[in-house]
């Protein structure tokens, strides 16, 4: 669904990025086809050799030669990279290794068809691969060299236009997860109903009946949340709605990944199997608790906010 209405991640993050940080030639030769749907792209951020949950250790580099950038670097879990229609990739890599750590890395946009761009393989998650959205990559970039004038933003705003392109990404992941835990819920209805154990339908079992009920308190207490993070992300921005963002980044994937796992149970060895579409979206659900930030870079931020408060206060 997502990819059929054109809302699919990454793309709706990178036509806001596009949108918000682009040139007019930029917007012209990207964004219009982004938002027609005639491309897709990727955004490659994530690196093997580094800890890319900080995301000042990325070592990919973008130096500047005369009138282009040239590209060398490594990149895995590009999410979209195996996608035919992907056209371009935004690559995120180190401008000014002795610039101060958050205006290190910049933004530059690399078309798939550049020489020294190789997508060298495709990656799974839990051993899917993710087809429906084209699917994830490793990618090696040799000497890539673009023009100039396809770097996004200033030399140095990589970081900060990182934070702003994630904000409304994590709000999207939210929101589809909370799609999901609808459908599993309703399948863990109809299947509870349809099966029979120890002479009555499972769904009179008291503990079947706990997760249902359990799995409605839950999904509601999301959907208020994301509702709230949305309206905050409206009237008052991204940087006013941080840490609701950080707070739904941090309970809905797990909190869906605990829905799923009832509903897996409650559908036997079949929810294990390629039968119904259960353990595909546990593994999709699980991967975001990594994807844009894992759970513990986003606990780390909220706490520290949370404290400063009050460290204020000792000042």
């Amino acid at each position: 669904a997502p990819a059929a209405t054109n809302c699919a991640a990454p793309d709706t993050g990178n036509m806001e990025l596009l949108a918000q940080f682009g040139t007019d030639r930029q917007r012209e030769k990207y964004l219009e086809p982004l938002l027609d749907g005639r491309i897709r792209s990727a955004f490659a951020m994530t690196e093997p050799d580094v800890a890319s949950s900080d995301a000042t250790n990325i070592a990919t580099s973008i130096v500047r030669d005369g009138d282009e950038y040239v590209v060398n670097g490594r990149k895995w879990f590009i999410t979209g990279a195996m996608n035919p229609g992907c056209a371009v990739f935004i690559v995120m890599g180190k401008t000014d290794p002795s610039a101060p750590s958050h205006r290190r890395q910049s933004m530059i946009l690399v078309p798939r068809d550049t020489p020294g761009l190789t997508v060298r393989r495709g990656m799974t998650v839990f051993g899917y691969d993710d087809a429906d959205h084209g699917g994830h990559a490793e990618m090696i970039f040799e000497d890539v060299r673009v023009p100039a004038d396809h770097l996004i933003g200033e030399e140095g705003g990589g970081f900060a236009i990182a934070q702003a392109r994630l904000g409304p990404g994590r709000i999207h992941h939210c929101m589809r997860l909370i799609g999901i835990a609808e459908r599993a819920v309703e399948m863990m209805c109809r299947r509870a109903l349809d099966r029979t154990a120890f002479g009555k339908p499972i769904a009179q079992q008291g503990v079947v009946q706990d997760w249902i009920a359990e799995s409605r308190v839950r999904i509601e207490q999301l959907r208020l949340l994301v509702l709230k993070t949305a309206w905050l992300m409206d009237t008052v921005g991204n940087r006013g709605a941080h840490t609701e963002i950080q707070a739904i980044k941090i309970a809905t994937p797990a909190t869906v990944e605990w829905i799923l796992d009832k509903a897996i149970q409650t559908h036997g060895a079949g929810g294990l199997s390629q039968d119904f579409p259960l353990a595909a979206m546990w593994a999709g659900a699980r991967s975001l608790r990594f994807a844009d930030g894992p759970d513990e870079v986003h606990k780390r931020s909220l706490a520290y906010r949370e404290l400063r408060t009050y460290m204020e206060d000792r000042a």
